[in-house]
């Protein structure tokens, strides 16, 4: 087993993959501050014992690679964290028109589904998954759908998992209450913009004496709820304040300006920790929801009006907020799964309209990663963060720009997905059909 073939090449053993990359001298976003010009940054790839971490990250200068390190020259090139995807459904659902494949709701339920967890029906080996880390998105907010009280969210990376259910990719579940104002939620609330608030100011009260009193409700002696027991104790993290402060927060999705006037004032009124989601005439209330210290995920390009709900549409929406002193994060917001791939591109239209080039970068990376309380662990480069990187081949936020490597929680993985193997191999047709003579 051991000889060789006379006059054979004897083939060199396979180098062992190095236990630490640099990535040098590229232009470099660390998800804090500007753009670094000449900038390096060192990962540790995953091992057995565990996934690889951001081990120094800034300007080439003072930025020491370790002896042994695979060094790779980025120059040209841009190096960013894995993009941060803040409201997706990857893994949820795999065909949008077939309902087999359709894990993001519970459609034949009520009203109120807030011990629904979306990450019990996350598949991480979904196809839909290389689709979009492909395109530099490694982190997802999974969020549900339906009903005016959807359910719970979680916080995901894109990795490739160790087993089935990729338990080890889960950052946080659950990561947020999800719930819809407006056309979304009035039909399971009377028929009116009011009923929704009536409703969830019942659902509130209902939750903070079930959590006060549930000896008396188990024993009957309580008046009548609007909601399940499991309903009731998944809602607690979100409507009742514990040190001051609610432990999960309620993403509202919103879209009229008055929508989003009303929500801010159910929020003061019940003391709710809130994210936004829609926000399609935010401009017009940027002023309110900066005082208020509520951040806004905004699909960037909303610029005409699917219904009454968003007649103020417009592209530069996420420009006017963030420069009146709104938080802002960005996403396609789209049931259809695929489409989670246009991140990068939605924003940089938001660029060509007006919002800084550093906020879009930090709308997709860091910002998302606070909302959701996971920016000790992505979003940036800051060392100790896993290794979410990503290796783009230009300009992150241009159409032309593509990724040159992707690594998730240390580990490289491949750019491959079905859409691209069944690519190369319909690429030629001469072979796919016979040769008429």
């Amino acid at each position: 087993a051991g000889l060789a073939l006379p006059g054979a090449a004897v083939a060199s053993p396979p180098r062992a993959p190095a236990a630490v990359i640099a990535i040098e001298h590229a232009r470099l976003f660390p998800g804090e501050g500007a753009v670094i010009e000449d900038g390096t940054v060192v990962l540790a790839a995953a091992t057995a014992a565990g996934p690889g971490r951001i081990l120094a990250a800034g300007p080439s200068a003072s930025v020491k690679v370790p002896a042994g390190a695979e060094r790779i020259d980025g120059r040209g090139a841009f190096v960013t964290p894995g993009l941060f995807d803040a409201e997706s459904r990857a893994g949820l659902i795999e065909i949008e028109l077939e309902e087999s494949t359709y894990e993001a709701a519970l459609p034949h339920q009520g009203p109120v589904r807030a011990a629904f967890q979306v990450i019990d029906g996350w598949n991480p080996g979904s196809t839909v998954v290389p689709v979009t880390r492909m395109e530099g998105v490694t982190t997802v907010a999974l969020a549900p759908l339906g009903g005016l009280v959807a359910g719970r969210g979680a916080i995901a990376d894109l990795g490739e998992p160790r087993g089935v259910d990729g338990a080890e990719l889960v950052l946080r579940s659950p990561s947020a209450l999800y719930v819809e104002l407006g056309l979304a939620g009035r039909g399971f609330a009377g028929g009116s913009r009011g009923g929704e608030l009536l409703r969830l100011r019942e659902l509130v009260d209902d939750v903070r004496q079930y959590q006060q009193r549930k000896a008396d409700f188990e024993k009957n002696q309580m008046r009548h709820v609007a909601a399940s027991r499991l309903d009731l104790e998944a809602m607690i993290p979100a409507f009742v304040a514990r040190g001051g402060r609610a432990e999960l927060p309620v993403v509202i999705g919103v879209h009229k300006a008055v929508d989003i006037a009303a929500a801010l004032r159910l929020a003061r009124e019940l003391g709710l920790r809130v994210i936004l989601s829609g926000c399609e005439e935010g401009w017009r209330v940027a002023g309110e929801l900066a005082a208020a210290g509520v951040a806004c995920i905004v699909h960037p390009f909303e610029d005409l009006p699917g219904s009454f709900e968003s007649l103020g549409s417009r592209l530069d929406n996420a420009a006017l907020l963030t420069r009146a002193g709104v938080t802002v994060a960005l996403s396609p917001r789209l049931a259809a799964p695929h489409n989670g791939r246009t991140l990068r591109i939605e924003a940089g239209n938001a660029v060509a309209n007006g919002l800084p080039f550093a906020e879009a970068l930090r709308a997709i990376t860091l910002t998302p990663a606070r909302l959701f309380g996971v920016d000790d662990q992505v979003g940036s480069l800051t060392p100790g963060r896993l290794a979410d990187v990503v290796l783009w081949s230009g300009d992150p936020l241009e159409t032309s720009t593509r990724v040159r490597a992707v690594w998730v929680r240390g580990r490289a993985l491949p750019l491959v997905s079905r859409q691209t193997l069944l690519r190369d191999r319909y690429m030629d047709v001469s072979k796919a059909r016979p040769q008429v003579k």
